[in-house]
């Protein structure tokens, strides 16, 4: 299996998330299974239903997260040399040329990303339209949407 990009910053997320689905959510939700189970019949307790069904889906992530972070390549941005070229772990500050709306993304891992919060995956197609360029160039990108123009306003690494 090929070792997946991940930043510090995300790998010290996606264990803390770990830490409170093993600490806290996991035992919560076997009280809840407990108590549930006191009330009798299990064939028409919602409670007890919704509380398996929260437990599978709380195992699954704990499964998820260890095996991410079990095979990811953890990268350190502020010691990536790239200037003001776009890599992996950039931040990244654009203008549409046609709205003039300014957006700023980091690019990460896929275990990582989150467009709320502005982190998009290495893999996704508009992070890999990004990567190779630099500050101050402009390019097209086709969205869903449409036809999209882009000017690159600056790149940094930090933490």
């Amino acid at each position: 299996m090929n070792r997946a990009p991940m930043t510090q910053q995300g790998a010290i997320r996606l264990r803390a998330e770990l830490d409170r689905l093993k600490t806290e959510d996991r035992p919560r939700i076997i009280q809840a299974i407990a108590e549930a189970r006191a009330h009798g019949d299990l064939k028409e307790n919602a409670e007890y239903h919704a509380a398996r069904e929260m437990q599978g889906f709380t195992e699954g992530r704990i499964k998820e997260l260890e095996a991410g972070l079990s095979y990811a390549d953890v990268i350190d941005i502020t010691k990536l040399n790239a200037g003001k070229k776009i890599v992996f772990g950039a931040t990244v500050e654009l203008v549409d040329e046609d709205s003039g709306e300014e957006v700023t993304y980091q690019i990460v891992g896929d275990m990582e990303a989150d467009i709320k919060q502005k982190l998009i995956s290495v893999m996704s197609p508009f992070a890999r339209a990004l990567i190779g360029k630099s500050e101050g160039d402009s390019f097209e990108f086709q969205a869903p949407n449409g036809t999209r123009n882009y000017e690159i306003l600056a790149v940094r690494y930090s933490a």
